[in-house]
């Protein structure tokens, strides 16, 4: 049975509640004051790494087998978004605290609603992002962030820091929520907001700790929004649930979180898929106008929880183990438009269902310690990881329909049939996949660990299981030999190197370098080919790094020049029929972040990433030196948040995005502008009745731009339309 959710005024009614508890508990607190000794808690070992003045960015975070790491101290790189930017932000999921960074822009999935967030120039989708280092137990397509402590983006691939993620993404780099936890000061806090398209949302956040010494502690985050988007005739509903509970002792902590997430998007505006034969790019259409389908919809619920615990088992060595599952369920009835002409906008847009079922189970553990061999100090990781992940689809295609991306009429919902695969009301299971691995990392301090030189492994085991679809059908003649048996299994293991190396001339400055693989699964051979069903060993991604970071104390910077070597998926070749494996994609670059407070009362967030791509062995090196699909040549970012003089409590904010040109082709003939994007927001705080009040506007795309934000994977991705949100939070 669905967990039930409670709507509006339920929520109203437990705010209230807790209102009136939480008061009465502040009068016990003032007639008790003399008899109170109550003492701090102790920081969970697990804790996030401390932030920098300003409290938009940490120091650090938690990378995978290191373990909760400071970025000057480690030969990677990472920038790490707290709550507090997320709040004042109004974030209402990962996608928007991750256009703050320049290293990431975003896309869509191809014809549904799902983030993808391409880091370096390479995808990451949702189900490769990982939930307080575990992979495998957060939502699909759309994350809230309600519940998230922090967003932890890695740049580059991390086959060694976590293993090959479920589907071998994020080999570009790679993202980790952190969960909220209860602090040492109780957490009451309601917050109402509103968009200018009418869509209203309820946020009731609620932490505590209790017991002896403030042991023991409970955060519990419910939310939903629900109304249109800025999007014309598209509307959102969302439902979250989150509960996150924690044990501090002296040497053992444990923390559990259980979470419950349902989003339903309604007449969908997807990307664009490009046609044969055209020659240019269309322009695009106007920002707010919805080139979708009344009838086109998606909706994924998904239930998830992990539990994790650390131990200290002496003053230098400790151990941690954690599991976790997830279960999903999604159905949609999607239509992407298919243009065949640019000047004009026609298109043709065909229907699909396909319903999508999912279960994931995922457990790591390990053991992190130090020891001292003479002049040379020790870091020692190990740790081991396993994933199993079960996928259950089925599909009904619809013959295609005329449209226009520009004059867009409601066409009926498609009923003419064209292929089907599986069981619409049953879907079958159409994949396997249990990914294990173990792994070993040394970190050598030399000269008071000024110099330090960091060199490990992993082991992966990967097994690919392929299953037909148990019956299909094409222009309504089955097909038998589709009858749901095994069509191909992967089974063998791959070791992935890493070798890192920091040098701190200063305590504010660390030179860096490394050199870190990533993995992700190998294609199968088409239906087509003479070696059908051949499933390809996993591909392996290689970074090559260096850089500079600065820590200031108040700010901090980082540059970096990277190398990543992607193979491609491969090719059917014309002259022997059989699929090949074949094919690479370069990209090269210079990145460089800045974040903090370098002034009292301004906060900064800025940066650039300067992006070259290049493909190699292309069949029959026809696009040989050709740029890859949907890599922007520049990326700028520019944010500031400012309290202003003389009015406290108010603080203004402004945002630039600027991303340049990329192609939509791989013969490069198609490709889309350089594109500009300016945000702009404002919040008050101040108190009444000693109560913590806040008041927010952010403005998203002021100017209503028309823009292609993305061609990730040849399909076009429209930027947002211009959105005012409002919001109110009360501590109480």
């Amino acid at each position: 049975m669905a967990l039930r959710f409670p709507y509006r005024p339920t929520l109203l009614a437990i705010c209230c509640a807790a209102s009136v508890g939480a008061h009465g508990a502040d009068t016990a607190l003032e007639l008790d004051a003399t008899a109170i000794n109550a003492q701090a808690t102790k920081p969970l070992r697990n804790a996030p790494v401390e932030e920098y003045a300003g409290g938009q960015v940490a120091r650090g975070g938690q990378m995978g087998v290191l373990g909760n790491q400071d970025n000057m101290d480690v030969p990677f790189t990472m920038t790490s978004y707290t709550s507090k930017l997320i709040e004042d932000q109004q974030a209402e999921d990962v996608g928007d605290v991750l256009l703050n960074d320049p290293s990431v822009r975003q896309s869509v999935g191809f014809g549904n609603q799902s983030q993808v967030f391409v880091i370096r120039g390479l995808p990451l989708s949702g189900d490769d992002i990982s939930y307080n280092g575990l992979y495998g137990v957060l939502p699909r397509q759309i994350i809230s962030t309600d519940a998230v402590d922090r967003v932890e983006v890695f740049k580059g691939p991390n086959a060694f820091i976590n293993g090959v993620s479920p589907t071998g993404g994020g080999l570009g780099g790679s993202v980790n929520l952190q969960p909220k936890r209860a602090g040492d000061m109780p957490t009451r806090r309601y917050t109402q907001d509103i968009s200018t398209d009418g869509r209203i949302g309820e946020h009731l956040d609620i932490g505590q700790r209790f017991g002896a010494d403030n042991r023991f502690g409970a955060r519990l985050n419910l939310s939903q929004r629900e109304g249109e988007t800025a999007v014309d005739d598209q509307d959102q509903r969302s439902k979250l649930f989150v509960a996150g509970l924690d044990y501090q002792g002296d040497r053992f902590s444990v923390s559990t979180d259980f979470g419950y997430q349902k989003e339903r998007v309604n007449h969908l505006r997807n990307s664009v898929q490009l046609g044969a034969g055209l020659t240019d790019i269309p322009r695009a259409p106007d920002a707010s106008h919805n080139y979708g389908q009344d009838w086109t919809f998606t909706e994924t619920e998904d239930t998830f929880g992990m539990v994790r615990g650390d131990w200290d088992l002496n003053d230098n060595w400790s151990a941690y183990l954690a599991g976790g599952i997830k279960h999903t369920r999604e159905t949609g009835f999607y239509g992407t438009p298919t243009l065949t002409n640019a000047a004009t906008g026609a298109a043709t847009m065909g229907g699909s269902f396909i319903p999508h079922n999912e279960d994931n189970t995922t457990f790591m553990g390990g053991l992190n310690g130090k020891l001292q061999t003479g002049p040379v100090s020790h870091q020692l990781n190990l740790g081991a990881s396993t994933i199993w992940t079960q996928q259950e689809n089925a599909y009904v295609f619809y013959r295609g329909q005329p449209t226009n991306i520009y004059n867009t009429t409601p066409l009926p919902k498609p009923t003419a049939v064209t292929i089907t695969g599986g069981e619409p009301g049953d879907p079958g299971v159409t994949g396997k996949t249990r990914n294990r691995s173990i792994a070993f990392s040394d970190t050598l301090g030399f000269f008071d660990d000024t110099l330090l030189v960091t060199a490990g492994v992993r082991r992966q085991q990967l097994r690919v299981e392929n299953y037909l679809y148990d019956g299909t059908t094409s222009g309504g003649v089955a097909n038998p030999a589709n009858d749901g048996s095994r069509s191909a299994l992967y089974d063998k293991g791959i070791t992935t190197p890493v070798y890192g190396i920091v040098y701190k001339p200063t305590e504010s400055v660390s030179l860096y370098a490394n050199r870190i693989e990533g993995l992700s699964k190998g294609p199968t051979a088409s239906a087509n080919a003479i070696n059908r069903g051949e499933a390809f060993p996993p591909g392996r991604t290689k970074q090559i790094e260096a850089g500079i970071k600065y820590d200031q104390g108040t700010f901090g910077a980082n540059l970096a020049v990277f190398r990543i070597e992607k193979p491609s998926d491969g090719y059917l070749d014309s002259n022997t029929g059989f699929y090949l494996r074949d094919g690479e994609q370069v990209n090269r670059g210079i990145e460089l972040s800045i974040f903090g407070e370098p002034l009292p009362g301004l906060r900064l967030l800025a940066g650039g990433t300067r992006l070259d791509s290049e493909l190699k062995k292309t069949q029959n090196a026809s696009t040989d030196g050709n740029h890859a699909i949907g890599v922007p040549t520049f990326q700028l970012n520019a944010s500031v948040d400012w309290d202003v003089p003389g009015l406290e409590g108010v603080a203004l904010n402004a945002r630039m995005l600027r991303t340049g040109g990329q192609y939509a082709d791989q013969a490069n003939t198609l490709s889309l502008p350089t594109w500009n994007r300016f945000d702009a927001g404002a919040r008050y705080r101040f108190k009444v009745q000693e109560k913590d009040i806040t008041l927010r506007m952010n403005v998203e795309n002021i100017s209503d731009k028309n823009y292609w934000a993305s061609a990730n994977g040849g399909y076009l991705t429209q930027g947002e339309p211009r959105l005012v949100k409002l919001s109110g939070t009360i501590d109480f």
